[in-house]
C-alpha cells in the first residue's frame, strides 16, 4: 500500500503560538537592548528558524548581537513556559481532523521553525504526541524554505512527494512545499495572507477544518 504523507507546519497551522512568541520576543530584544520590531513584524517571521527570523528582525544586529538575541528568546520563553505563561490553543476543528486523517490511512507529520523541546512541549499539551510519526524541527535542519525537512519527512515515512502534502500558513511552507515536489495546501487562520499562499504555489487555501480535510483528500 502506498504511504500517504500529509506534513503540517505548527504554529499557525496547528497551534496559535502567537502571544508566547511575541512576549518572548519582546523580553529578549529588552534584554539585549534593542528596540523591540512591532508585533506584526514579528508575526510575519514566525516558521522560520531563530536565527533566520532573528536575523531579519535586527537586519543591521552585528553577528554577535544576533547570537546574543537567540540565546536570549531560548532563556525566555523558556521562563514562560515554565510560568505556565505559555498558551498555544490549538485552532478549531484541528484535533477531529488529525483524528480523522489518521482513521482515513493518512500517515502525519510536522515540519516546524520550532525546536524539538518546543514541539514536544507543544503536541503533549493537547494529546496529539502519538499521532505522527515524523517530527522535523529547526533542531536538525535548515531553515525553511529549505526543503530538507521535508526530505527527512518522507525518508522516515516512506513516502514519495507525489503521495506527500505540506500544510501550512506561510509563504515560507508553501516555498518549501514546491521545493520538494509535493503538494501544497495553505490555511487562512494563520500569519500570512490567503493571497500570499497562492502566489506562493499553493494548490488552494482552506478557510475551516473541515475544507482542509477535504482539500488534503483530494
Amino acid at each position: 500500500m502506498t504511504t500517504r504523507l500529509a506534513v503540517f507546519d505548527c504554529d499557525g497551522t496547528l497551534s496559535d503560538g502567537q502571544a508566547a512568541v511575541c512576549t518572548a520576543m519582546a523580553g529578549a530584544f529588552a534584554g539585549s537592548g534593542l528596540a523591540c520590531p512591532p508585533g506584526h513584524a514579528v508575526r510575519r517571521i514566525v516558521g522560520l528558524s531563530l536565527p533566520v527570523a532573528l536575523r531579519r528582525l535586527a537586519p543591521e544586529a552585528a553577528p554577535e548581537q544576533v547570537d546574543l538575541l537567540v540565546a536570549a528568546y531560548k532563556d525566555e520563553f523558556f521562563r514562560l513556559r515554565s510560568e505556565g505563561q505559555v498558551h498555544e490553543p490549538l485552532f478549531e476543528g484541528i484535533a477531529d481532523l488529525l483524528g480523522r486523517l489518521a482513521a482515513r490511512g493518512w500517515t502525519l507529520g510536522v515540519a516546524t521553525g520550532k525546536s524539538d523541546r518546543g514541539l514536544s512541549s507543544t503536541l503533549a499539551m493537547h494529546g496529539l504526541s502519538g499521532l505522527f510519526a515524523t517530527l522535523q524541527t529547526a533542531d536538525r535542519h535548515p531553515s525553511k524554505p529549505d526543503p530538507a525537512m521535508l526530505h527527512a519527512a518522507m525518508a522516515e515515512a516512506g513516502a514519495a512527494p507525489a503521495q506527500t502534502v505540506m500544510i501550512g500558513d506561510t509563504a515560507f511552507d508553501i516555498e518549501m512545499a514546491r521545493s520538494a515536489g509535493v503538494r501544497a495546501i495553505g490555511v487562512a487562520w494563520g500569519y500570512h495572507a490567503p493571497e500570499e499562499l497562492i502566489a506562493a504555489g499553493a494548490e488552494a487555501v482552506a478557510g475551516t477544518a473541515a475544507e482542509l480535510g477535504a482539500l488534503i483528500d483530494g
